[in-house]
């Protein structure tokens, strides 16, 4: 079961990791977090120009991390997190792993003292 939803999900997760493999994409993630922007609002404080941020910014769109409201010229960006959750959850589908592993590391340890 596991198998069919990462590959039905596959695309998704590639498109949201990769969108969130630059250092300004995952800062522009952070400052939607607490409330909309407009594009240029978010573009700056970046060592980029305006059409860099821009493509950044269209990254993010293309992996659904935001929408995208168009007011006359004021284009408003706001936060999807759904993408986040399903990554975040098929992470989390290794914490399992990961504890068991850790649980037999600290037993192997206390049976060496």
């Amino acid at each position: 079961m596991l198998n069919r939803m990462v590959e039905h999900m596959g695309g998704r997760l590639d498109a949201t990791y990769a969108a969130l493999s630059h250092p300004i994409r995952r800062e522009m993630i952070e400052r939607l977090r607490t409330e909309g922007a407009r594009v240029t609002d978010l573009a700056t404080g970046f060592d980029v120009s305006l059409a860099a941020a821009s493509k950044h910014i269209q990254v993010l769109e293309g992996a659904g991390l935001i929408d995208r409201i168009v007011r006359g010229r004021v284009h408003h960006l706001s936060l999807d997190p759904e993408p986040l959750a399903a990554a975040a959850g098929w992470i989390d589908t290794y914490r399992e792993f990961w504890e068991r592993r850790l649980d037999a590391l600290d037993r192997l340890m206390r049976e060496d003292r």
